[in-house]
Formats: structure tokens, sequence, C-alpha cells
């Protein structure tokens, strides 16, 4: 019974932070970015500075490539001004000021600052996304989608597991 709560859980977090329908507002397709090798797992026995770093729940999702259950990540809720960052590197990700309620259960973006994540193809569960990953570690971020608001039409699909909050990193505006 719990490994079909667990299956059901698990399917319901894949669908929420899947592609929707495109809003008429969206822009035209992106460009797909391209197919990346995938680094190979490190052995258990390797060090690993972030697996000390991080605690196991973040460990798993910026790490691993996990994903944290809907509507259940400390930031999905939040409004407060200022910089969401890296909780593996403390760079700066996104701005209160792009954030907005998208009903997906993880916080979302319609912009990350400029040059501070990279995007990869990503075919896992079945699915074709486009994972974001920190610029700077290369940590798992979450995942973009082209069915966000103006004006980018884009929606950063972020789990609060990957994120740490600065509210002295600006004012929170678009412009960063």
């Amino acid at each position: 019974m719990k490994r079909l709560a667990f299956a059901a859980a698990m399917a319901a977090a894949l669908a929420a932070c899947s592609p929707r329908a495109k809003s008429p507002e969206a822009q035209a397709p992106r460009e797909q970015p391209q197919e990346q090798p995938q680094e190979q797992p490190q052995e258990k026995d390797m060090a690993d500075p972030y697996k000390e770093k991080l605690t196991p729940e973040q460990y798993y999702v910026c790490r691993q490539k996990g994903t944290e259950r809907p509507f259940t990540g400390k930031y999905y809720d939040h409004h407060e001004k200022g910089t969401y960052i890296c909780v593996a590197c403390k760079q700066e990700l996104f701005t209160s000021g792009t954030k907005f309620e998208s009903g997906s259960g993880w916080p979302s973006y319609f912009q990350p600052i400029k040059d501070k994540v990279r995007e990869e193809s990503d075919s896992s569960h079945g699915m074709r996304r486009t994972e974001v990953m920190c610029s700077k570690c290369g940590s798992h971020l979450g995942h973009v989608f082209d069915d966000g608001p103006n004006p980018t039409g884009l929606r950063y699909c972020i789990n609060s597991l990957s994120l740490d909050f600065d509210p002295d990193g600006g004012d929170g505006s678009a412009e960063s």
C-alpha cells in the first residue's frame, strides 16, 4: 500500500513539473540546448565536498538530480524581496521580482539572473525537458518550460531544496 501511495505521489510530482499548454502570450519556441553527455555518478567512497556541506535531502536534489514533492518546499509560497541563491555554492540565481505563482507547487521564475544558470536537455523519466543547473557548481535546480508569463514566456520550475534566500541581495527587481 505504501508503494502504491509513493508511486502516485511521484507521478503527481512529475506531472506538475512537466510542460503545460503554451499561453497565447508566450514567445516563439526556444532553441533546445544541445545534448550533453551525462556525468558518471561518483563512487560512494570518493570524497565529495558537497556530501558534508548539504543535508541529505539537498544532496539528493542538487547532486543526484532529485525532485522534492510539490507544495512542500520552503520557497514555493515565499514572497519577501531579495535574491534566491544556490544552496551549494551561494551564487545568486533569481531575484524575487521574477518569481510568480505557477500553481505547480514549486517556486517558479520567468527569468534567471544573467549567466547564472545553464541548461541541458533531459530525457529522464520518459520525458523531454530542459534541465536547469547552477552555472558555477553544476547543482541541479529544476527544469524550464515555455509556458510562463510575459515578458519571457518561460517558467523556471525550481526545487526549494536547491535554494537559499538572501533578503539583502538587492531590491528583488527583475533588472539584475
